[in-house]
């Protein structure tokens, strides 16, 4: 089994992951969990990085839920594995989303056999994709003329829409037609910062004057994109090394 595929955890409850992560044996499946989310806007501004196979999602989540996040994955990830996670009370909505290519509807609490056997037929599924494309490169699926330099538009176009919460590097590429692989190429190689990092940049540096006007976090979190103030809170930290409370105290004293 040499080929390993790329896991995400998306589910507003910590202990969920942390059960999840413990209670199945990944590596014995040729899988690593490689990134957490715990809200579909937190995935959505972080998929781009951990580029995920397989996500388990929990239909149950604030300011953007499982099936609101399987509707813009799908859509921009169309070789991504979902698999819904659903509470017996949610399980007939879940099931009424026929229409979404989600690879397996799943009780929780689950059950470790049930897992360990639908990632059995992951697998086989990722492998017959996997063997079906290895006579293409599609890495970039375009070729892109050398004289065409499409940061500059890329970013104005950012610059203009970052405030959008679904607004991510696999959006950008489609806007202008480039695969997410090349841009993301085209985009570092051009400015130094990888796509995440400028979007985040550009997020932060608004949402620093929205606190040195006293605007409160909730407000401030979606008007820069990020409705959930969970993961705003944590990326102001990331990226200020402060709460947004203490930067707003000190902006104010």
């Amino acid at each position: 089994m040499s080929r390993r595929y790329r896991v995400m955890l998306i589910d507003d409850e910590e202990s969920a992951r942390k059960l999840m992560r413990a209670s199945i044996d990944w590596e014995e499946l040729g899988l690593e969990v490689v990134g957490e989310a715990a809200s579909g806007i937190e995935a959505i501004n972080t998929i781009d990085d951990i580029k995920p196979d397989i996500a388990f999602v929990d239909i149950s989540m604030p300011f953007m839920n499982g099936i609101e996040f399987t509707e813009v994955a799908t859509e921009r990830y169309p070789d991504l594995i979902i698999i819904i996670m659903t509470a017996f009370d949610e399980f007939e909505y879940a099931r009424k989303c026929v229409s979404l290519p989600v690879f397996e509807y799943m009780l929780k609490p689950m059950v470790r056999s049930e897992v360990t056997q639908v990632l059995e037929r992951v697998r086989e599924r990722l492998d017959n994709i996997r063997d079906d494309s290895s006579e293409f490169d599609g890495d970039d699926g375009l070729s892109i003329p050398a004289d065409i330099n499409p940061t500059d538009q890329i970013k104005r176009f950012v610059e203009e829409n970052y405030t959008d919460s679904q607004l991510n590097l696999a959006f950008v590429a489609q806007h202008f037609g480039f695969s997410s692989s090349y841009l993301s190429r085209k985009f570092k190689q051009d400015t130094g910062k990888n796509f995440v990092e400028y979007l985040t940049e550009l997020r932060m540096n608004k949402a620093m004057k929205l606190a040195q006007n006293n605007t409160k976090m909730f407000l401030a979190a979606s008007e820069v994109g990020i409705p959930d103030p969970n993961y705003f809170s944590r990326c102001f930290k990331k990226f200020t090394g402060k709460s947004y409370s203490d930067y707003m105290s000190e902006k104010r004293s």
